[in-house]
C-alpha cells in the first residue's frame, strides 16, 4: 500500500494510506474569504481525510478539519499565500486555504471548506486522531479510523 505525507497536521499522522475518493471528474474552484487567493483543481482528489488533531482544531477553530489531496499538476492558483508551519493562508483575510508542506511536491492539500461549492460528494475515507474526537461527533460511516495521538 502507498502512503502520503498528509500535511501540516500533527507530524505523527503523516502516513495515511492512499485511497481513491472517486467523484465526478470536474474542475472545482475555491479561494479565500476576501477573494485575493483563488484556485482550481481538476479531477478527483487522491483521498479525503477528517482530522481531529490539536493542530487542526486550533487552526480551524472547530472540533476537526476536512481536507482533500489532489495531484499537484491538477492545481492552479492566483494570488499570494503566506505560510505558518506549512499552513497556507491568505495574508489579507487570514483564510486557511491549503497546506504547503508536502515534501514530495506530488500532492496539494486543500481545506475543502475553501471550495466555492459545497463538496457533498467528497466523503472522508480516513478519520484520524479519533482519540480526540468530541463525543457528540459521530464517526464517518465507512471511513478508516486511525487513533493516533
Amino acid at each position: 500500500m502507498t502512503f502520503a505525507n498528509t500535511g501540516a497536521c500533527e507530524n505523527q499522522h503523516r502516513d495515511v494510506p492512499l485511497a481513491s475518493a472517486r467523484v465526478e471528474a470536474a474542475v472545482r474552484t475555491g479561494g479565500c474569504l476576501c477573494g485575493a487567493v483563488r484556485y482550481s483543481v481538476r479531477g478527483d482528489p487522491v483521498h479525503v481525510v477528517r482530522c481531529h488533531c490539536a493542530g487542526c482544531r486550533k487552526e480551524s477553530g472547530s472540533a476537526f478539519t476536512v481536507y482533500a489531496l489532489w495531484p499537484v499538476e491538477a492545481f492552479e492558483m492566483s494570488g499570494e499565500i503566506s505560510s505558518y508551519d506549512g499552513r497556507g493562508f491568505c495574508p489579507r483575510c487570514g483564510s486557511r486555504v491549503l497546506d504547503t508542506t508536502d515534501r514530495s511536491d506530488a500532492l496539494i492539500e486543500i481545506r475543502i471548506g475553501s471550495l466555492d461549492e459545497a463538496p457533498f460528494q467528497l466523503k472522508p475515507e480516513h478519520e484520524i486522531w479519533v482519540k480526540r474526537r468530541e463525543s457528540w461527533i459521530p464517526p464517518v460511516e465507512g471511513a478508516a479510523q486511525h487513533e493516533e495521538g
